[in-house]
């Protein structure tokens, strides 16, 4: 008999031990921003270096409770044991429902789809809303006899809204607000050999123009055709066309920093534009795109709209061959951008390559290489070159830039005993950010930079015969890094209403 029980209790146990092994080998993990990705045990996304999270199985659905989520927020790690169908959570662009929302950065450009997210979400049935921004009260000092020093903040905010019509297309909507010129003024902030734009009808010099209340206001329909092709038609106004490299607000690699490149004009500036229509083609991971767009700066008076007129076009091709790679080539026209000088056009050719590499949990390394070319009617061609990068581990940021960027006379609006010449401006930037704040839904941080500009001596009788240089120290206010799925307190899952 002892025998007969001894036996009994060796087969409950190796059952036991095959259903748990069993159960063991069937539970599936996912990442919620990326859910193509299915591993069979815990562990970190390939692609963002998110945790992943236990995938719910038909049968658990039938049979047990469903759990809400336990949200961890700010970090890449979630702390929940909420489960979730493959699928079941897109996390999908606002513009394209085919893109990663990883993917997604300012107009319809791309970003590496590892890049981590600094936001807060908010689902609403299936329509989902997401909210960016940031503000960098700060004390500046720009030396030199043209620099200044005051106390300023730069500063935006954006949403972005997805709404799906059906399983294979979706409408989106985006806006984006600055209060640049109640913080700054209309003549800006001190930035040392930066140029474009106006104040009083003058050309604005060693000062970066305040953005408009308006920046974005944009309406986009995205169809797919199969997993693998997919287009969009995306119109703002204002808006963003096809041109050039993500806005440096935008960028990784510039997010800490409070300056604007001085090779803005050169690459990225018309992502404030007073008209913008977008048609775009995505297969896989290469995308080709075309624009009309208003070619004219946004003027002066920043709390309105700028009459609209579709006078300009331009061209991009976006390829991300990797998770942690996205590259672009763009090409423009663009009909009488400046304000002061109407006659004048110019056509903008950009190319970028932004390398982010995600470096275990709350870890983050992204680099941007941007090249952009001017070549204007009565001017001739200038070229720029700008290298930036930022390491990021917990609550400490470390993060650098180099620009390399041809000014002509009448940019920096010299004497006119100097026009026509161009003169090389080269600037290192050294900044570092320790968050006080850190993973608690805003971030926190109080940081600092200094920037040494290389410039010819011929430069000497306008800003002195010191090195030219400027400070800062700061605080950056910012939306924490969105880790597992950062829900409002009302969100419920979809299987949960």
């Amino acid at each position: 008999m002892k025998k007969l029980f001894l036996l009994m209790l060796i087969a409950l146990a190796i059952i036991a031990r095959t259903q748990a092994s069993a159960e063991s080998t069937s539970q599936k993990y996912t990442c919620v921003m990326h859910p193509e990705v299915v591993m069979d045990a815990p562990g970190q996304c390939p692609k963002c270096g998110m945790t992943l999270i236990p995938m719910k199985t038909e049968k658990s659905k039938s049979s047990s409770p469903k759990p809400k989520a336990d949200v961890s927020h700010g970090s890449h790690e979630s702390h929940s044991t909420y489960e979730t169908h493959e699928h079941e959570m897109p996390m999908h662009s606002s513009l394209n429902m085919a893109d990663p929302m990883s993917r997604e950065s300012s107009g319809s450009s791309w970003v590496p789809d590892s890049t981590p997210i600094y936001g807060r979400m908010f689902m609403f049935g299936d329509d989902m809303l997401m909210l960016h921004g940031a503000i960098f009260p700060r004390y500046v000092n720009a030396n030199t006899e043209r620099g200044d020093d005051r106390i300023d903040a730069p500063n935006w905010v954006m949403a972005m809204y997805s709404h799906p019509l059906g399983a294979n297309a979706q409408l989106g909507f985006r806006g984006m607000m600055s209060l640049d010129l109640l913080t700054e003024g209309g003549r800006g902030y001190p930035l040392l050999f930066q140029t474009g734009e106006t104040w009083n009808g003058q050309a604005l010099h060693d000062r970066q123009h305040p953005h408009d209340l308006f920046d974005e206001i944009s309406v986009s329909y995205s169809q797919k055709f199969g997993p693998d092709f997919s287009t969009y038609l995306y119109a703002g106004y204002p808006g963003e066309p096809a041109l050039g490299p993500p806005a440096f607000m935008h960028r990784l690699s510039a997010m800490d920093d409070p300056d604007a490149p001085l090779s803005h004009h050169w690459q990225d500036s018309t992502h404030v534009t007073f008209g913008v229509v977008t048609l775009g083609s995505v297969w896989r991971d290469f995308k080709i795109e075309g624009s009309t767009f208003k070619g004219r700066e946004p003027d002066e008076k920043r709390y309105d709209f700028d009459s609209p007129k579709l006078d300009s076009f331009s061209g991009r091709i976006s390829w991300n061959p990797t998770t942690n790679l996205a590259v672009q080539v763009s090409h423009g026209y663009m009909h009488s951008p400046e304000e002061l000088e109407p006659a004048s056009n110019r056509h903008r050719t950009t190319a970028s390559l932004i390398y982010n590499r995600p470096l275990g949990h709350d870890a983050n390394w992204s680099s941007s290489l941007v090249w952009g070319q001017n070549r204007d009617s009565g001017h001739g061609k200038t070229q720029s070159v700008l290298l930036e990068t930022n390491y990021q581990r917990g609550r400490d940021t470390f993060y650098a830039r180099f620009e390399h960027v041809e000014k002509p006379v009448h940019e920096l609006v010299l004497d006119p005993v100097d026009d026509e010449r161009v003169f090389p401006i080269n600037a290192y930037t050294l900044g570092y950010v320790r968050d006080l704040s850190h993973g608690n839904g805003i971030d926190i941080g109080l940081g600092g930079q200094v920037t040494i500009n290389d410039v010819p001596g011929t430069l000497d009788r306008y800003y002195g015969n010191d090195i030219p240089f400027s400070f800062q120290v700061f605080l950056r206010v910012r939306p924490s890094l969105m880790g597992g799925h950062q829900m409002s307190h009302h969100e419920m899952l979809p299987d949960e209403k």
